[in-house]
């Protein structure tokens, strides 16, 4: 596959585009530059982790109780560990680098550098 780069002019017209779509709607501006090919198999992937855990807890506190209900709870664990599967595919090897890569860059550092930066300045307050 051959690569050309755009000229001046359409390099132009896009960002002329791009600051009406910033104006018109930031929030959807917003998404778009965030959201890769990605994000939804992602999301899928932890939709489903959490429908296993359902499905784990639900066997084994409904294995005293029925066996019938208990392996309601297994169905949901093989239902949820196949979307997993499936979804894990459609990532593949490099789009689960680049949500890892992603969630890691942005999710950790924000959660960690707000907590430590709200930590400073509430001591700060106190000492004043």
């Amino acid at each position: 596959m051959m690569l050309v780069p755009l000229s001046e002019d359409e390099q132009r017209i896009l960002r002329e585009i791009e600051d009406k779509l910033i104006e018109s709607d930031p929030d959807l501006a917003r998404e778009v530059g965030t959201t890769t090919v990605y994000s939804h198999a992602f999301r899928n992937l932890k939709w489903s982790a959490l429908l296993f855990l359902v499905g784990v807890i639900a066997m084994i506190g409904l294995l005293s109780t029925s066996f019938v209900y208990a392996f309601g709870g297994f169905l949901v664990m093989l239902v949820a560990a196949l979307i997993f599967e499936r979804n894990a595919r459609r990532m593949g090897k490099a789009g689960l680098q680049q949500a890892t890569h992603s969630m890691h860059a942005a999710g950790l550092r924000e959660y960690f550098g707000g907590t430590s930066q709200r930590m400073r300045e509430r001591f700060k307050r106190e000492d004043e």
